[in-house]
């Protein structure tokens, strides 16, 4: 699937998330959503339950091959 849509940011930083985008990730009022940035751009992400629970899913900065290798025999 290759749709492109897009919103205007506020001069308060707001935007309002596409339907389409919305309808595609299933989002519904009081829905949270993140921002992944990555090399190529951001992600758009539904939290999920099990994300908003792990008090360390907002520690992407640790998520690296780096970090991986250096904790693999913890």
């Amino acid at each position: 699937m290759s749709e492109i849509v897009q919103s205007k940011i506020t001069s308060k930083a707001q935007t309002v998330i596409p339907k389409a985008v919305r309808e595609h990730l299933g989002l519904k009022p009081g829905d949270l959503v993140r921002y992944r940035m990555t090399r190529q751009g951001v992600l758009l992400e539904r939290v999920t339950r099990e994300a908003e629970d792990d008090p360390f899913a907002t520690f992407t900065e640790w998520n690296g091959e780096a970090d991986a290798e250096a904790y693999r025999d913890l």
